[in-house]
């Protein structure tokens, strides 16, 4: 019955706020514009994120009371400080270094007073428990990667939101059947705000979700994923809803965010260029180069993500030495795949467009005669 109503709560919220959020962007002409690195080709309203995370808010009070609310405050704290600065970073445009910044505060926040961390390796390498420092440095590392991860991949309608809904629903049903009914009724609460989002950033978008999103969902998946971790870790061998490969299942979680981001740094490092410096190598650009719309590369990446997810599952019983291994060469399989696919679709394009010339000569010809001649006379007007 819970579930029920965190899904019914935060649904209805979404739906009747994110509509609010759209006016008084709007009217306070708080847009994102396009051009440069931006797909979109008119003045969008960005900080969707706003409306996720009341629609989030209203779920989270239903279900975090007396004691669970005492020990999830660090989530809380830590998601409403990074809605925060996606608003600001979205509205003023934050420098990269003060971002950072206050995302440490935020991941801070999470590993050591929230004690969110990844205590142990589960026997990766040999290697159990963890020595302290090393458990929060890794930890915090884990949290900036994987937030940004998921931060950079919001390029374009739809696609963010389908990533951030199936990672939720994965770990909303683990965590619920698993005994941890607080730890699954937040993340179908996310979900339930990320499909009412969805609505209105289906493409073509009414509202993108921006930093005021993508940085505290991206934070909240990496919380639970790293819960989901330790808690899966902690679970007997019997038990049938254990992973024997519990770092390769939470990296599933995240695998298209995580491939993308490696892939376009190596990228530009082996091109000479900061690994922060934007460009339009992203993944999700090359499947559009491809001519697929935004809607086809949203259900494929998400297809692929559910696929990575579908072969956790169904190797539930091997361990992390077998998975984890399995799981990298898929990806970079995937990704050669998807460049080679790519490229011989745009050079295929190429040799079927008409050379320059000759398609401003077919220009000219199909224009009135009435408009080249005012055309004609604004250029000689402007060159003098």
């Amino acid at each position: 019955m819970q579930v029920i109503i965190v899904l019914a709560l935060t649904i209805v919220s979404g739906l009747l706020l994110i509509p609010l959020v759209i006016r008084v962007i709007k009217k306070n002409n708080i847009m994102d514009l396009p051009g440069g690195r931006k797909i979109h080709k008119q003045s969008v309203p960005s900080m969707g994120g706003l409306g996720i995370m009341l629609a989030f808010a209203a779920g989270a009070a239903y279900i975090l009371q007396g004691e669970s609310l005492h020990s999830h405050y660090a989530i809380m704290v830590a998601l409403g400080l990074l809605t925060l600065i996606g608003f600001w970073d979205d509205k003023m445009d934050m420098s990269a270094m003060h971002k950072l910044i206050g995302q440490l505060s935020a991941f801070s926040i999470l590993v050591i007073l929230g004690d969110i961390r990844i205590h142990s390796f589960f026997g990766l390498l040999g290697i159990y428990e963890l020595p302290l420092i090393f458990s929060y440095a890794l930890s915090i590392f884990m949290f900036v990667g994987l937030t940004n991860a998921y931060n950079l991949i919001d390029g374009l309608d739809g696609l963010a939101g389908t990533l951030g809904l199936i990672s939720c629903n994965f770990l909303g049903v683990w965590f619920l059947y698993a005994g941890y009914k607080v730890e699954g009724l937040l993340c179908l609460a996310m979900f339930g705000g990320i499909l009412a989002f969805l609505v209105y950033n289906w493409h073509p978008a009414k509202i993108f979700m921006g930093d005021t999103g993508s940085l505290p969902i991206g934070c909240f998946i990496t919380t639970l994923t790293i819960i989901f971790i330790n808690a899966n870790g902690a679970l007997p061998i019997e038990s049938t809803y254990k992973f024997h490969a519990p770092i390769a299942s939470g990296l599933s979680l995240m695998i298209v965010c995580t491939y993308d981001t490696l892939r376009v740094f190596i990228r530009r490092i082996r091109r000479g260029k900061s690994p922060f410096s934007p460009d339009k190598s992203h993944i999700h650009h090359f499947l559009m180069r491809m001519g697929h719309d935004h809607d086809q590369v949203a259900m494929l990446l998400g297809g692929v993500k559910l696929l990575f997810l579908g072969l956790v599952i169904a190797c539930s019983n091997m361990s992390d030495h077998i998975m984890l291994p399995t799981i990298f060469v898929l990806a970079i399989a995937s990704g050669g795949l998807i460049n080679v696919v790519t490229l011989r679709k745009v050079r295929a394009k190429v040799r079927k467009t008409p050379p320059i010339s000759q398609r401003m000569s077919l220009q000219l010809s199909t224009e009135d005669p009435r408009s080249r001649g005012e055309n004609w006379e604004k250029e000689a007007i402007l060159e003098r």
